[in-house]
């Protein structure tokens, strides 16, 4: 479970490998290693005996310990709590990714630096002793604050080690002692600064009390949905690195660490931070698999300044703080929204999808679902029904209604609608009754367009007006496949004229204007 290597790389330079197992480690062990190699090193470099005092207990004695809490009320107790509060936890925290999750969670990873200045560390160390919670409460919340927003859920879940030395004679202990902690946090009804913080202090507060019962019974206790793509309860986590910081020193030698490449990933993120001198400084940790170094470069950023607006003013909602840059909100909210394009002035909509449809008869022009239609397929569908609306008194300046759910029928119709010279009143099936009923009676309509699923919404409405099931195409099986060409019935010419568009310009075959409406 350890073992030491010295490697010989110069006449009087040395490389001292020491592989720790995690099962008999931590990271609290890795200052008492340093701590203890270097007074042995110097009390058997000059000769003398071993200094270190006998250990009042050993790691055996703890794990004793531990299982009779366990299997006493304190374990119950400890059950209890987890149960509750874990139970309805998301079973996954859904972040933007770069690649799609794989199907069986891959751990390979890199990390990015992260490092508060000290005056932002500063004025956090202020917030924090001004509402009475801690600086890795403070951190933890903007975490919180940060995660939620990018995956648009208002329950996280977010893994936190702990030492779990709780009695001062396991401080000076070599072992596995550390314990995660599954902090849920409540970010729903947009909380302030103020808020936000005190629904962390106390869940932090509640955790650490019940810090005994290790992860893995917690995930037995719980159990939460299993899946090979991603750790179960949760898939974030934020470590504070807060224990003793050794400095391994030999007389005689000149030491400095040896660097190592980070390449694994326990979860898909892990914020570890600790304070350095005046600063806040650690590293993320993330999965290569889901993210891009500029992804989680974007994610740092946004943390850091939504914790600048925190420490700015605890009073707004944490919801409504700033997360993008200058540069970034100035690309997302303006130039990716520039969408202005022209295009012809003289045709209407589903005019220009008939020259597209000419174009590229055979390309796929909706696609729902399973299913899909070919620009030939959908106008041919939505001619047959313009004719058959036409037929039911559908005329320039005519509301056709308009109720269906996401479907290729609801693009069939809306189509049909405008070829017929109609405008169509959209009503979502999801709207109540009352509501339904309402938007009918004011608009007016000629027909009303619906599906199977919808007709059992209208059922309390009384509609009376010609209803059109677009599910059931054979009402306009027999019409013509060509677009409608008859009389438009709706310009200040002969009224023998072709209709083509409404508007201020457009003119029909007979030179008449149409009126604008």
């Amino acid at each position: 479970m350890i073992r030491g290597r010295l490697l010989r790389v110069a006449e009087a330079e040395h490389v001292l490998l020491v592989t720790m197992h995690h099962i008999v480690s931590d990271g609290w062990s890795m200052e008492v290693l340093i701590r203890e190699l270097s007074a042995l090193y110097e009390a058997f470099a000059r000769g003398a005996g071993d200094p270190l005092p006998p250990l009042p207990v050993q790691y055996v004695d703890y794990a004793a310990c531990q299982r009779s809490w366990l299997e006493g009320g304190t374990g119950e107790q400890q059950a209890r709590y987890w149960k509750e509060a874990l139970a309805g936890a998301p079973v996954l925290l859904e972040l933007p990714t770069d690649h799609a999750r794989p199907a069986q969670q891959d751990y390979a990873g890199a990390t990015a630096g992260v490092r508060l200045d000290a005056e932002l560390t500063r004025r956090l160390k202020e917030l924090s002793r001004r509402h009475g919670v801690t600086l890795y409460m403070t951190l933890l919340a903007g975490w919180a604050a940060v995660l939620s927003r990018l995956s648009g859920q208002q329950d996280v879940v977010i893994g936190s080690p702990t030492a779990n030395r709780g009695r001062s004679e396991l401080e000076g202990l070599i072992g596995f002692f550390v314990n995660t902690l599954a902090m849920r946090i409540d970010l729903s009804g947009s909380p302030s600064v103020v808020e936000l913080l005190g629904r962390v202090k106390a869940v932090s507060l509640a955790a650490q009390s019940h810090q005994d019962l290790p992860f893995e019974q917690v995930v037995e206790i719980v159990q939460p949905p299993r899946s090979l793509a991603h750790a179960p309860v949760f898939q974030v986590m934020f470590s504070w690195q807060n224990t003793p910081q050794g400095r391994l020193e030999l007389p005689g030698l000149t030491l400095s660490p040896v660097a190592s490449v980070h390449v694994t990933a326990r979860v898909d993120l892990l914020l570890s931070l600790g304070e350095a001198g005046e600063e806040i400084a650690g590293a993320v940790e993330y999965a290569t698999a889901l993210f891009e170094p500029e992804t989680i470069e974007r994610y740092v950023g946004y943390w850091r300044r939504l914790l600048e607006a925190m420490a700015a003013d605890d009073a707004p909602a944490i919801d409504r703080l700033p997360l993008l840059s200058a540069a970034e909100r100035q690309r997302v909210v303006f130039e990716w929204n520039a969408t202005e394009t022209a295009y012809p002035q003289e045709q209407c909509v589903h005019e220009l999808f008939e020259a597209q449809a000419a174009k590229t008869p055979d390309a796929v022009a909706v696609e729902f679902e399973d299913s899909q239609l070919s620009y030939a397929e959908l106008n041919s569908r939505a001619n047959r029904l313009a004719h058959h609306l036409r037929g039911l008194g559908v005329v320039p300046d005519s509301r056709v209604a308009l109720c269906v759910g996401r479907s290729l029928e609801m693009v069939v119709g809306l189509l049909a609608v405008l070829k017929a010279g109609g405008a169509y009143v959209p009503l979502d099936p999801a709207y109540p009754a009352e509501r339904l009923v309402y938007m009918l009676a004011d608009s007016a309509p000629v027909a009303l367009l619906t599906d199977s699923a919808s007709t059992t919404v209208l059922t309390g409405c009384s509609v009376d007006l010609p209803v059109i099931d677009l599910t059931d195409a054979r009402q306009w099986a027999g019409q013509r496949t060509e677009r409608w060409t008859g009389p438009c019935g709706g310009c200040s010419g002969c009224g023998r004229g072709r209709w083509s568009r409404r508007g201020r310009t457009g003119r029909c075959g007979s030179g008449g204007r149409p009126r604008r409406s």
